[in-house]
């Protein structure tokens, strides 16, 4: 397994592949990695001949009083794991090797960044959409691999290569799991014991949602009341939002007529935690 340092030498590299004929298939992450990102990795080397991670802690995605200092990190562990998962190259920048002194360069995606994440993190999706487009250049993937739980995030990185005709396949990944349902999260590491417990109610939600529209349930207003009153009961728990909206544009649905996304972020203590699924007609 290669790991490389530098934009240049992992340009080089890539062109080098792709010159030979070779396939690249890319997971970005900011590592901290777990079996969630393990999937990404299995699954990007399906149909690839080259398996490229990135490890970056993106400054630009965070807002002034959000974790980037206290973000959990673990190198020798993501290392140890991509070697595990059969990773080719593993590139590895630092801040001032993404943004170089002077940098005042950003993408901006309207409308779908607007909604969910969006309002509470007004910078954020800037700063995914900008980071990730400086390492589709710099990794020259033909594809790359995307978890579900950060929904959003995806359906702006698809909305960004569509519009910018970038010539990459995004590949979206069904969210990973703990045993008890917990969405796996490298922000799941801040959770006390107690905490933990009460981070249950996210996946209790999705089910609760699940069962009320299989049973005809078509308000969105009723399925979320019945979801605030149940997170409600648990300690710890502070929502940011719970919504139902189009799967496509992010933008709310009032009555359920055909599949919708319903979508959450709940503070456990002082975790912000996020999930979602597909609710279906």
């Amino acid at each position: 397994m290669e790991t490389i340092n530098t934009t240049s030498a992992m340009q080089q590299r890539s062109e080098e592949l792709r010159n030979k004929g070779k396939r690249l298939a890319f997971v970005p992450t900011m590592g901290f990695l777990h079996e969630g990102h393990l999937e990404l990795m299995r699954q990007g080397k399906q149909n690839a001949d080259v398996l490229i991670v990135s490890i970056f802690v993106n400054p630009t995605q965070f807002g002034p009083a959000e974790d980037l200092d206290q973000y959990p990190r673990d190198m020798d562990g993501d290392l140890a794991k991509c070697t595990t998962e059969g990773a080719d190259i593993v590139f590895i920048p630092d801040a001032d090797e993404m943004y170089s002194e002077g940098f005042q360069t950003k993408i901006s995606i309207d409308k779908i960044s607007r909604h969910l994440c969006g309002l509470s993190r007004p910078v954020h999706f800037d700063g995914v959409a900008t980071v990730v487009t400086k390492l589709f250049n710099i990794t020259k993937p033909h594809r790359a691999v995307f978890g579900q739980k950060d929904f959003q995030q995806l359906s702006v990185i698809r909305r960004m290569v569509k519009d910018l005709n970038m010539d990459i396949e995004i590949i979206g990944i069904p969210t990973v799991r703990e045993p008890d349902g917990l969405a796996m999260s490298s922000r799941n590491n801040y959770l006390s014991p107690e905490e933990r417990k009460s981070a249950l109610c996210l996946k209790k939600s999705l089910d609760l949602a699940q069962v009320m529209t299989a049973a005809g349930e078509k308000n969105s207003s009723q399925i979320i009341t019945a979801i605030k009153d149940l997170i409600m009961k648990y300690p710890f728990t502070q929502i940011d939002y719970i919504n139902i909206c189009d799967p496509d544009t992010i933008e709310d649905i009032a009555i359920i007529e055909s599949d919708v996304l319903l979508a959450m972020a709940v503070k456990i203590g002082k975790t912000r935690l996020i999930d979602n699924c597909i609710l279906n007609r």
